[in-house]
């Protein structure tokens, strides 16, 4: 598979850039801020929780965050918000850069995590307690919950709240230094539990987990919440333009607040975008890792999964996805892409890159009476329909072949071109047959096709000028190789899974359809790890890495054309060309 060169937050080589070149608001923002000097430069940042594999919604941040900065000659920082150990992996860190840096982009020396800034964010927590502003509370979580009012009613203040400042600051050390269970105590701002804002309710700073950290070990008994970690993070690495989705920007106040109330180096703003929805698809952590843990799926890089390691492993370019990402663009308002826009950016980036070969999926054998036995003969195929530098490939040719069942009907509808009983069509690459015969077994199921061949017409053409309806593609016995083949569809079945309660409830029984007995041109049996290839009138394929030497896996990475829709549909009835 062809990928261009990687992009750091300075600097964007080969197309890694093209994808976010357009204009947005975001971008118009960062103009204005340049422009009216409330930034002299531009840093911005993509900070993942490492908790599980990025996905489609991640790869649109990422492009935001990384081409911001690019547009703006400015760096892009890679920072993870390593606040919760108890679900955080070196895995999914070690993932999430590997899918970063394919993605087409690189934060170059600029790899930080939350945790590097423990020691400081607890300096200022402290410092929180001393100007009155902050205060260890012991209301247990449910009564809190009940203390912090509703929408329309105001909260209650805790009765910790009046704690004089040396009680919270030893309260505070002795939380640091191991001395309560977990969920005994935590730390709060001092805000306004009246506020319209929850999120100005005396929110929670830091929280007790005796759990060892990936990084940090058992150091620390206490960690910061998002809220308190994220913007004074920002800070510290003199971030210009903390860019986040939109459910954050409730948040935004107590972003500014703590920011306003803290010693800190510079002064972010945070801005907010609509997040990526894509229909038939699933783009909430919590749900893919239920998916993952719960098994409905391989694991995190399952095919069938919106995760970048799941679509590479299916075959798509991360080209296809910084175009997709680009025909999404950046907005405010709220809305759901059509998956289709996605396949349509995968096939228009694959079409001019990926070799065409051929792939019988099910097999019928086709048996020309009129050639030789023991003959074959080299036909030459093109690689690429429209790339004449592509060059070409030999194709064995001779007595015995093998078409697609569904290349085939005994008793075929008016419409169906293919081969039927005294039906003529062309072979790709090679000769006009018409089929004269039909095998069956004792079943009465269809085994083989008994043909003639017209010697004229090599090449797919008649010396008498007479037409076809249809080109048929096919493979040699004498050389064609056994694969399997994985054609995936939707995980989910519906387009907004979960609308009626639980998202595993709308899973597609029929995401996942195995072949086995296929057989391909022996060009494919050599086929490269996430190289792309389109089987001629079925779809673009990569090999999947559970292939072995003697019998290669292919994925389907997306059809030459859209069925789902008609799929969901159901069937006409209608037999087609």
């Amino acid at each position: 598979m062809v990928e261009s060169e990687t992009t750091t937050g300075n600097k964007a080589t080969g197309d890694s850039g093209a994808s976010e070149a357009g204009r947005d608001f975001i971008r118009d923002i960062v103009q204005a801020d340049l422009d009216a000097g409330r930034a002299t430069a531009v840093v911005t940042r993509f900070p993942p929780e490492p908790n599980g594999f990025l996905h489609l919604g991640h790869a649109k941040s990422i492009c935001l965050n990384f081409g911001v900065a690019r547009d703006f000659a400015g760096q892009c920082h890679l920072r993870f918000d390593d606040t919760n150990p108890i679900k955080e992996e070196q895995l999914f860190i070690d993932a999430i850069q590997r899918d970063v840096r394919w993605l087409g982009f690189d934060w170059g020396d600029h790899l930080y995590y939350a945790s590097d800034y423990f020691e400081q964010l607890y300096s200022w927590a402290e410092h929180l307690i001393r100007v009155g502003k902050a205060y260890v509370d012991d209301t247990p979580p449910e009564a809190m919950r009940s203390q912090r009012g509703t929408l329309t009613e105001p909260g209650q203040n805790s009765p910790d709240r009046y704690r004089s400042v040396d009680e919270n600051l030893d309260l505070f050390r002795r939380m640091r230094a191991g001395e309560f269970a977990n969920g005994a105590r935590v730390l709060r701002a001092k805000i306004d539990m009246a506020s319209g804002n929850m999120n100005l309710r005396d929110p929670v700073l830091y929280r007790i987990l005796h759990t060892p950290h990936p990084r940090t070990g058992d150091t620390w008994s206490i960690y910061p919440t998002y809220d308190f970690a994220h913007g004074q993070s920002d800070a510290i690495e003199h971030i210009t333009h903390s860019v986040c989705t939109l459910e954050f920007e409730d948040h935004r106040p107590l972003y500014d607040w703590l920011i306003d109330n803290l010693p800190v180096p510079s002064r972010p703003r945070q801005y907010e975008f609509a997040r990526l929805n894509v229909s038939y698809t699933v783009l909430s952590k919590r749900h893919l890792t239920r998916l993952v843990t719960e098994h409905h799926v391989t694991g995190w890089d399952d095919p069938r999964m919106p995760t970048l390691a799941g679509l590479r492993r299916r075959g798509v370019p991360a080209a296809a996805l910084r175009e997709f990402i680009r025909r999404v663009g950046v907005a405010r308002a709220y809305s759901t892409v059509d998956v289709a826009m996605l396949d349509s950016a995968i096939r228009d980036t694959l079409n001019p890159l990926a070799p065409r070969r051929m792939a019988v999926l099910r097999p019928l054998k086709l048996i020309i009476e009129n050639y030789p036995e023991g003959q074959t003969e080299t036909l030459q195929a093109r690689n690429h329909p429209d790339d004449p530098d592509a060059g070409s490939r030999p194709l064995t040719f001779g007595r015995e072949l093998y078409v697609e069942q569904d290349d085939f009907m005994e008793q075929p509808p008016k419409k169906f071109y293919r081969l039927s009983p005294g039906k003529e069509v062309r072979l790709r690459y090679g000769y006009f047959v018409t089929c004269r015969e039909v095998v069956k077994d004792s079943a009465g199921t269809v085994v083989a096709l008994r043909c003639t061949y017209d010697p004229a017409s090599k090449g797919g053409n008649a010396p008498d000028g007479r037409k076809v309806q249809a080109t048929l593609h096919w493979v040699a016995a004498a050389d064609a190789g056994p694969a399997d083949i994985r054609l995936y569809s939707h995980l989910f079945s519906r387009p907004d899974p979960g609308a009626d309660g639980d998202v595993l409830a709308d899973l597609n029984p029929h995401s996942l359809e195995v072949l086995t007995g296929c057989l391909v041109e022996p060009t494919l049996l050599h086929a490269a790890l996430g190289e792309a290839v389109q089987f001629e009138r079925t779809g673009y394929f990569a090999l999947d890495p559970d292939t072995l030497p003697e019998r290669p896996v292919f994925n389907r990475t997306v059809g030459l054309r859209d069925t789902w829709a008609r799929l969901q549909a159901g069937a006409s009835g209608q037999a087609t060309a």
